[in-house]
């Protein structure tokens, strides 16, 4: 890779040497300096080209000798343009002003979105904290995960599902990070709610395809979420009270100009009125946002950030469930001169599980936890080159679970599954290359590593085969080990090297339209243990290792861009297919399973698909319509030739296929004082199995089953409505709020959750009993700033 470095940066310097070239640095600001810009563009109007601020609001642009016109814009601000003399290298910070409401048709113009239109980057969507609030949910509280399912490609398991499906993958497929730290799980009440305060982000992204090098870890998608920093020259305070909860975000300057901090934190409370309706169930959740920022002088700035959640289910004393989220993240910011940038993160990350079973006496625990170290370099050589590189490194500890008495007559015993250790690795490099006027790629690679460390008991099996297959039975089942064997953690017992070559390519048909390609290789060395079509706080993540060989992902796809004046066209079709994905034999047991492995046959998977995205930006009416044609699958052959696999060996439907996925989201400002919003979601309904036929086996009644995932639920919809008044404001007023109403669900559809089977004792006939989750739900809250 070195070499590789150098002969680029040989080739850049070589391309410049000819005439003077002078660097344009610095960092964009919104409102006085309060925040840095993510992805805010500055363009060269008469050249057409330009830069993009990064994840720190850091930009550099290198151009020869000469007087020109600057464009800097983000989405939500408005523009400015500035004529700067270049004839020396200098340093100029850029602060743009959030548009007021009587301004807010002022957003980018042509020349900016040709630059996006130029990008190689695709399949990937951005949403903005005040889109996400304007979205009708359930409880009328605003929420990231049910946002981004409105997007091409992205659907859910359905009403209380937790996580989300992107392109035909699992939940734990997809990458979550708030400032940089990895989210293990994304939702609140199971499900109900995500774990991110809408408040407190400042930028959103998902990829899900074309993923840049500095991302790995997992093979569907990566949502990547910064939180604010805080204001740097004032106090300033916002929050909101609903129905079921509410939240509160403080932010002010730690020193003026230099210093700042951010406090949240949101809260449910609706289980506090139970007991008035003789109600003894229990669940709620509390959250906790913070962040420090304080820049120690021209080069060097350092943050501070910290996550804490927690959920509580207790179901009359008897059965209570508490999981969550705590990360912690240190920053420092380094800037070595105007060409390079540089970030250090030291980041930890916890995920816990607890369960207590007061009446049988026992309470189980359980876990993953990991210490990440980041560097990450962005070196700017030209206005045609750009380097990203770095190198991360992280440490785990997975607890499968540890069970023991939670009171002292419950007579049980305490007992610990193994817990299991791991070291990931990789160093990347991507570089974003403009070759002419219409043709940019951007190509690179992750190297990969992960080593499985020792630990007290590793079963051992003859011929490393923990699963076998009754002929006579007809089913699969567990072998029992031969011994066993201990090792210290200092011992790699299984390591697994992988390259991860990524290319995408934009080519630019005119200023507003470009035809782009990509291709992305992915490695995912952790597992999610889960039988269910979305993650439950019950599932155990476990590493790759002797018995559990690592996903590998390859995805390709092309698109088509279109902008027409006030609406974007964005057009994908992709085909992607993951090496190595697990499924579980019938019957099997995956709670505090000692040996997992001997429930697991490895598989393969893939999914292909259409994704059509028509956006309306500008207007009094906004708003996108998106549509996903798709297909998912799964392939689970047999151990050899003499036994079937599942389902024969034929491919199945996973879970998450959803053949058609509708969705049309909508806002109509109808007033100064009122705005309203709309969104209609349609879904082909979930894959699943149901009983074909019984027999009767010593008395006991048996039942069969069709293939795997042969049938389906009913279709999934719904339409949701929700009106925001806002009062006439008053200007020397530092309070301002607005009134949201809305209505989840409006025409009252009874969505199926899950389709149960079961003898009626009455008639002796077997029926089937339908779970739906939620009708038709109005909602009031307010929000304040001041």
């Amino acid at each position: 890779m070195k070499r590789l470095i150098f002969s680029i940066l040989l080739c850049a310097n070589f391309y410049g040497t000819s005439q003077d070239l002078f660097t344009l640095s610095g960092t964009v600001f919104e409102n006085q300096g309060n925040e840095t810009l993510i992805g805010a563009n500055i363009i060269i109007d008469e050249l057409k080209t330009g830069t993009i601020s990064n994840e720190y609001g850091f930009y550099s642009i290198t151009l020869t000798k000469g007087v020109y016109e600057f464009t800097i814009s983000n989405v939500g601000c408005l523009t400015i343009k500035e004529t700067i003399i270049l004839d020396k290298d200098i340093i100029r910070d850029f602060t743009l002003l959030e548009a007021t409401e009587a301004l807010e048709e002022v957003l980018i113009e042509t020349n900016i979105e040709s630059l996006n239109i130029r990008t190689p980057q695709m399949s990937v969507n951005s949403l903005t904290a005040s889109s996400i609030k304007q979205i009708p949910v359930v409880f009328g509280e605003a929420d990231v995960i049910k946002a981004i399912t409105l997007l091409p490609g992205v659907s859910s398991g359905g009403e209380g599902a937790a996580g989300f499906n992107v392109r035909g993958g699992a939940a734990d497929q997809n990458l979550i990070l708030l400032d940089e730290a990895t989210i293990f799980n994304s939702s609140h009440l199971f499900g109900l709610f995500s774990v991110f305060n809408p408040d407190a982000i400042k930028s959103l992204k998902l990829y899900k395809g074309g993923v840049p090098a500095k991302y790995g870890g997992r093979v569907a998608s990566v949502l990547d979420i910064y939180q604010k920093e805080g204001n740097k020259n004032e106090f300033k305070a916002n929050g909101g009270v609903g129905l079921v909860a509410s939240r509160l975000l403080l932010e002010g300057p730690l020193k003026k100009g230099v210093g700042s901090f951010l406090l949240g934190g949101r809260a449910t409370y609706a289980h506090l009125f139970l007991p008035l309706f003789d109600v003894n169930n229990i669940a709620y959740f509390y959250d906790l946002n913070s962040k420090l920022s304080y820049k120690l002088n021209k080069k060097n700035s350092i943050y501070l950030s910290a996550y804490f959640g927690r959920d509580v289910f207790n179901v009359s004393n008897s059965f209570e469930n508490t999981y969550g989220n705590t990360v912690v993240n240190f920053r420092l910011n380094h800037l070595f001169n105007d060409k390079l940038f540089s970030n250090l993160s030291l980041i930890y990350s916890d995920y816990y599980y607890g369960l207590n079973l007061n009446f049988v006496g026992f309470e189980w625990n359980s876990g993953i936890q990991n210490m990440n170290i980041k560097y990450d370099f962005n070196q700017y050589i030209n206005n045609r080159y750009k380097l990203e590189y770095g190198l991360h490194s992280t440490y785990y500890r997975f607890n499968p679970g540890v069970i023991g008495p939670n009171r002292s007559d419950s007579g049980i015993n305490t007992e610990a599954l193994t817990n299991k250790f791991a070291f990931e690795n990789a160093i990347y490099l991507d570089i974003k290359h403009q070759l002419s006027e219409r043709l940019t790629v951007s190509y690179g690679s992750r190297l990969s590593s992960f080593l499985r460390l020792g630990q007290k008991e590793l079963n051992l099996y003859e011929n490393n085969q923990a699963v076998g297959y009754n002929t006579d039975l007809q089913l699969y089942e567990e072998i029992n080990p031969i011994g066993s064997e201990s090792s210290t953690t200092n011992k790699v017992i299984k390591s697994f090297l992988n390259l991860e070559p990524r290319l995408a390519i934009s080519y630019k048909l005119d200023d507003n339209t470009s035809l782009k390609t990509s291709y992305n290789r992915m490695t995912q060395y952790l597992h999610l243990i889960s039988n269910t079509s979305s993650p439950t706080p019950l599932d155990v993540w476990t590493p790759s290792g002797k018995y559990i060989q690592p996903q590998i992902l390859d995805q390709i796809a092309i698109g088509y861009f279109k902008r027409y004046n006030k609406y974007d066209l964005e057009i994908e079709s992709f085909y992607k297919k993951t090496k190595n994905r697990i499924d579980y034999i019938d019957g099997a047991n995956l709670i505090a399973n000692k040996a997992i492995e001997q429930v697991l046959l490895n598989g393969q998977s893939r999914a292909y698909g259409f994704e059509l995205l028509f956006r309306k930006n500008k207007g009094r009416f906004k708003g996108w319509f998106a549509y996903t044609l798709s297909k998912s699958e799964q392939q689970t052959k047999g151990l050899n030739a003499s036994d079937p696999g599942i389902n024969n060996g034929n491919w199945y439907n996973t879970p998450y296929d959803k053949t058609h996925d509708i969705s049309i989201t909508s806002s109509y400002d109808l007033s100064d004082k009122w705005k309203l919003n709309a969104n209609f979601i349609y879904q082909t309904g979930q894959p699943t199995t149901y009983p074909n036929g019984q027999y009767e086996y010593n008395n006991l009644i048996v039942s069969t089953f069709e293939s795997r995932n042969s049938s389906r639920l009913d279709a999934y919809h719904r339409f949701d409505i929700s009106g925001t008044y806002t009062p006439k404001k008053n200007k020397d007023k530092q309070w301002k709020g607005e009134w949201v109403f809305s209505i989840y669900n409006l025409y009252n559809r009874k969505n199926t959750q899950s389709l149960n089977f079961r003898e009626n004792q009455d008639t002796g006939q077997n029926e089937a009993l339908k779970l739906s989750l939620f009708g038709a739900i109005g909602a009031v809250s307010y929000n304040f700033k001041f």
